[in-house]
């Protein structure tokens, strides 16, 4: 079978990894490089076991603060555009905790079959990607925050990896490199199976592989629109020219939602915008944490890649505008100096931006779509956990079209 994979950063090279794999013939177009959108620079953190959705009951009395706040890590700045006033009101019904429930409960069984096939990818194929499995501490710095992650942490066992509430003291013995911070920190949630990795390298990695099993790139393309014949696709219309195939799966991102729109369906996707920086860390050793931290109430994430430091956070609904405000990188760099500092080489910052593509509940959309042509299927919508994800539903996207 012939299938057309639409978009090249992880989620999309997963599947075209996973579909070679079961036989496939593949063609991957992106009007990018592979990696280069919101895979490239995000947060490195491979959360299986803490997978808490932005669409959570505790939103609404945060609500006036996170969008009033000039520092607040959630920023909105409304559009003339009704998909963000439709996404907005779709998000905040799914602010309830039955909603938030189940979406953990599926994201939890989504991380756990994406672990199991990326993990089963490296070992097979051996990618170079700073691959490390030092866990993960997420710090609170109130007593009513260490009390809403226990009882996230207690909804998460059942399904997630082993977690435990730790004391600042043991956030110490975990990671030394916090303590400087330790007078700041009221608690955390340890969960010592999470893994880091570099998502660019993997993206990589993946097309040299791919390239060199017969998968077909067509890199530097937009898609423009399509050509139909009755309910099917016979081609994708792009600036080099149409690419036919027999199956299409969509996995560009935020931008699935135009391309949805050119085939007269809409998907519930919107761009969450973040951010991160990338520190040289070679020349500080035991002062660059090894752990994956993530600050609670900053919404920042910590993440080491090799002699590297990531630093990623913030999450704004302001459309595509992938501009870089000086005062967000600030930011990064100001939460990175109050927690760990001399941990790096401020001069070589490597500021980034992506489009996270969202659903309103953060659980991706896999599979086919009500209105959608009959041979075009859906993988997109992981929010902040694409890298986390991407293996799992690139696996059900081929489970789909290759059954075992």
């Amino acid at each position: 079978m012939q299938v057309c994979v639409l978009g090249a950063g992880i989620v999309g090279l997963a599947t075209a990894y996973e579909l070679q794999r079961r036989g496939m013939t593949v063609t991957v177009i992106d009007q990018a490089l592979p990696g280069a959108g919101a895979s490239g620079g995000n947060g490195a953190q491979l959360s299986y076991s803490y997978v808490q959705p932005l669409a959570d009951a505790g939103i609404w009395r945060q609500l006036p603060k996170l969008l009033l706040s000039p520092r607040s890590p959630l920023k909105l700045r409304p559009q003339w555009d009704t998909q963000q006033w439709r996404w907005g009101v779709e998000f905040l019904r799914a602010c309830n905790r039955s909603t938030s429930e189940r979406s953990t409960r599926r994201l939890l069984a989504l991380a756990a079959l994406s672990r199991h096939h990326f993990e089963a990818m490296l070992q097979t194929e051996a990618l170079d990607c700073d691959f490390s499995t030092t866990g993960k501490l997420v710090l609170y710095d109130t007593p009513a925050g260490l009390s809403a992650a226990r009882r996230q942490m207690d909804l998460q066992q059942p399904w997630g990896g082993p977690q435990e509430a730790v004391s600042a003291a043991r956030c110490i013995e975990l990671e030394p490199a916090l303590a400087h911070y330790q007078g700041h920190i009221v608690g955390a949630i340890h969960t010592p199976s999470e893994c880091a990795a570099d998502c660019l390298k993997v993206c990589q990695g993946l097309q040299r592989l791919l390239t060199a099993r017969g998968v077909r790139f067509v890199l530097g393309a937009k898609v423009q629109g399509f050509l139909r014949e009755g309910r099917r696709i016979v081609a994708a219309r792009t600036s080099a020219g149409d690419i036919e195939a027999q199956q299409f799966v969509l996995a560009l991102g935020s931008a699935s939602h135009r391309a949805a729109r050119m085939l007269g369906f809409r998907l519930p996707i919107y761009p969450l915008k973040g951010y991160s920086i990338t520190l040289d860390t070679a020349g500080a050793p035991g002062i660059a944490p090894r752990v994956s931290v993530t600050d609670a109430a900053r919404k920042v994430v910590f993440a080491r890649i090799g002699d590297r430091l990531r630093v990623a956070g913030m999450a704004e609904l302001v459309g595509h505008d992938d501009s870089i405000p000086p005062a967000r990188i600030r930011s990064l760099c100001q939460a990175t100096s109050a927690i760990f500092p001399g941990c790096g080489d401020f001069g070589t910052l490597r500021p980034w931006t992506g489009m996270r593509p969202a659903t309103p509940t953060g659980v991706p959309m896999t599979g086919a779509h009500a209105g959608a042509p009959d041979n075009l299927l859906i993988n997109t919508g992981h929010g902040a956990l694409g890298f986390t994800l991407a293996f799992g539903t690139a696996a059900q996207v081929a489970q789909l079209l290759a059954p075992d």
